[in-house]
């Protein structure tokens, strides 16, 4: 089969919960102690695959991590039953559903040696993130064993911050095809860390031995971080020849269209003003934290939450937008509440791999018939809702682990 893009989306956990630990994310810190309702977000989440395999996308998924992380918390000299709160919560979060941030992937037509190189996050500027990267480099060494067609490295050392694929964007005709690879990384936001250093991806770069002719690091404004886009994909989407982002997405926005334009002369900049939609609404709403898709019947797709719809200046934009038949042809609207309510909107969720689906191992891949399997085990062992406080209950830990290992056995990924 050809190459083509899958999107590899995260199987939202059993312990999903709203503890508030990620600071600079302003949904997560808005709903922080709020109850939370793992059982309908991981069904809102397969919906949203299930929608996108109707579309006639190629649709992979990311299984949830054992929670709690016993051996992190062993690391530390305690256990889920003994730790504090704080460490508790951490150990508890089901961030790893988030796929965007498992990995940055360069497909193998802008690789030396042709294959697709994936490198794992570290995930480093966050505690309940950074012991992340063991359990997805595992997954993603099962997915994408075959070594003729790809290489799976460890994380960047962690003195430096790398949150994967949430800030890197690619262009080009066709997915297929050679592209120009954009790696954007922060360097300040107001209050708010900036959580891609620019060290992470040039070592990325060369470890995926890119061309350096056509990779561009570019840089985040600090308007957008301490507007609350913790990374760039709040604030910019791209796939193949568009690049949709807001106007105070980049720190040097001319600088980088302009090199950007003479690598990549096909390029289709779509702009969203910040007189017409605010950094505000745009970070509310996910407008951009979209997934910009080319499903096989050639229309340009943005897949966007039910948030953005509900937003009018974000929604009058758009509808602007589809009656000027301008690149983006398509919207679809999915119910992500649950993750939306975390911080994490459709593009969170999924990871971009280009590659021939048959290359990759079928356990991972989905269809329908399988969707509606890990339905079933969601809505017979996921909780149905989680309230921060009682984390520490011998009971909900209980629940949550045997909820993994049943879903677990019906993918035949025990192993994990």
């Amino acid at each position: 089969m050809p190459l083509t893009e899958i999107n590899f989306d995260g199987i939202v956990g059993p312990s999903h919960n709203y503890a508030g630990l990620s600071f600079g994310n302003l949904a997560a810190m808005r709903n922080a102690g709020q109850v939370s309702h793992p059982r309908a977000a991981a069904l809102q989440g397969l919906e949203k695959m299930r929608a996108n395999v109707r579309l006639g996308l190629a649709q992979g998924f990311i299984v949830p991590q054992a929670r709690p992380a016993r051996e992190w918390l062993a690391a530390l000299g305690t256990t889920p039953e003994e730790a504090d709160p704080v460490l508790r919560a951490n150990a508890m979060s089901a961030s790893s559903m988030w796929a965007a941030n498992a990995a940055t992937v360069s497909p193998a037509p802008d690789t030396a040696d042709g294959r697709t190189h994936l490198t794992v996050a570290n995930l480093r500027t966050m505690p309940h993130r950074s012991h992340e990267w063991q359990g997805t480099l595992q997954q993603l060494k099962l997915a994408f064993a075959d070594e003729r067609h790809f290489a799976v490295h460890g994380p960047v050392p962690p003195a430096f911050g790398d949150e994967g694929a949430a800030n890197f964007m690619r262009l080009t005709t066709r997915h297929d095809q050679p592209g120009v690879e954009v790696f954007v990384y922060g360097v300040s936001g107001g209050p708010y860390p900036a959580r891609q250093h620019v060290e992470a991806f040039r070592a990325i770069a060369r470890r995926h031995r890119l061309n350096p002719e056509r990779t561009l690091f570019v840089q985040q404004s600090e308007e957008a971080i301490a507007a609350g886009a913790f990374h760039n994909d709040v604030v910019a989407v791209a796939n193949e020849r568009v690049l949709f982002a807001h106007e105070q997405a980049f720190a040097d926005k001319g600088g980088f269209l302009g090199r950007l334009e003479q690598l990549f002369p096909e390029l289709d900049y779509v702009e969203v003003p910040a007189s017409e939609v605010s950094l505000e609404d745009a970070i509310r709403s996910y407008l951009f934290n979209a997934q910009l898709v080319t499903p096989p019947d050639g229309r340009t797709t943005l897949i966007v939450p039910e948030e953005a719809r509900e937003t009018p200046s974000v929604w009058s934009w758009l509808q602007r937008h589809l009656a000027e038949n301008g690149a983006i042809r398509r919207v679809e609207v999915v119910d992500v509440r649950q993750s939306m309510a975390n911080g994490g909107g459709p593009a969170c969720l999924r990871l971009r791999v280009v590659a021939d689906p048959g290359t990759v191992d079928p356990r991972f891949m989905a269809d329908e018939a399988k969707l509606d399997n890990i339905a079933a085990v969601v809505a017979r062992s996921w909780p149905e809702q989680i309230d921060p406080a009682d984390l520490g209950s011998p009971v909900l830990i209980q629940d949550v682990e045997r909820a993994r290992a049943a879903l677990l056995e019906e993918l035949d990924l025990s192993s994990l």
